[in-house]
């Protein structure tokens, strides 16, 4: 028998995949690093970016009503843990990365990233201390090494994950099994 304790936490124990947002601010480039993102709905293709409200990202966010998502390859924790630390006021971030731009032309995005996710700004839900910003996702970007066959080269694919509430990063592991059919081959208790 297994026996839970309670914990106390207020925060769980969550491994979160890792982003660098961009956005235009004050007609400049800027990135933060954010761990609260996930997707909310397929049609139209949502994404949902949390962060608390007093990041200087936001208003670029509102003002421009785009943003951008872009996954970091393992090699970039120290820089994608910079931008995270230092203020777009304060530090010009945009020049750690070569940048580039899709249709919307105000969601900058970050070549050396794995994947880059443009986004046109569908909705803002406030609470107390933080903004919830959805995307609706106008078009993915990747390098061709990390596509075989058409689909997400999974083996290839480098990104790295933040356990919360306060770390470590970690890489990615290993591939473990395909999804929505793993699960075919189970035997239920009860039957």
């Amino acid at each position: 028998m297994i026996n839970k304790i309670k914990t106390g936490w207020k925060l769980p124990i969550l491994p979160l995949p890792v982003c660098l947002l961009g956005a235009h601010v004050n007609d400049k480039p800027n990135f933060n690093t954010i761990v609260w993102f996930n997707m909310l709905h397929d049609n139209p293709p949502l994404i949902g970016v949390a962060m608390s409200k007093r990041h200087y990202t936001n208003q670029g966010i509102k003002e421009n009503k785009t943003f951008s998502i872009n996954i970091p390859t393992s090699d970039m924790v120290t820089v994608t843990d910079y931008c995270g630390l230092h203020s777009g006021s304060k530090v010009d971030k945009s020049k750690e990365f070569e940048l580039f731009y899709g249709d919307l032309k105000t969601a900058p995005m970050i070549k050396e990233c794995s994947v880059n996710i443009e986004c046109s700004l569908y909705n803002t839900i406030e609470f107390k201390n933080t903004e919830l910003f959805v995307g609706e996702i106008t078009e993915i970007y990747t390098d061709e090494k990390y596509v075989k066959d058409k689909e997400a080269d999974v083996n290839n694919f480098d990104s790295f994950m933040f356990l919360m509430p306060n770390g470590p990063y970690l890489k990615l592991g290993d591939y473990l099994a395909k999804a929505y059919n793993v699960g075919k081959s189970y035997n239920p208790k009860n039957e």
